[in-house]
């Protein structure tokens, strides 16, 4: 599925895995929320609900690009740069282009919506 990342001054478009976490995602789409920093290396926002994490999904590096759910803190996490594995992500997806509008620093409004087919 791909989805659009709306913020002021542009947008970013990413295509959201095929795993139980990513789909319970989407169904939360359209989604208002606010990024903030965190850690210079991510964007983070708090979810409205925890999402659903199978422990066959658990762990990942992130990379540049991705978007990830970090499950003990119920957050979306938008890597802007790679960082070392963590088991308590799940990769939810990746940002295909557009990552420039939200490399921007935090806090600031994001409304991420499902892309028609």
């Amino acid at each position: 599925m791909k989805i659009r990342l709306l913020a002021e001054g542009g947008a970013a478009t990413a295509t959201l895995e095929n795993n139980p976490a990513a789909r319970d995602f989407a169904a939360l789409l359209p989604l208002s929320l606010t990024l903030d920093n965190y850690a210079v290396i991510e964007r983070i926002a708090t979810l409205p609900r925890k999402l659903s994490t199978p422990p066959e999904s658990m762990g990942m590096t992130p990379v540049t690009g991705d978007i990830a759910y970090y499950a003990p803190w119920g957050n979306l996490a938008i890597y802007l740069n790679g960082t070392v594995a963590d088991r308590g992500l799940v990769r939810l997806g990746k940002v295909d282009s557009g990552l420039s509008v939200l490399q921007r620093p935090g806090p600031f409004a994001v409304r991420i919506e499902r892309m028609s087919d």
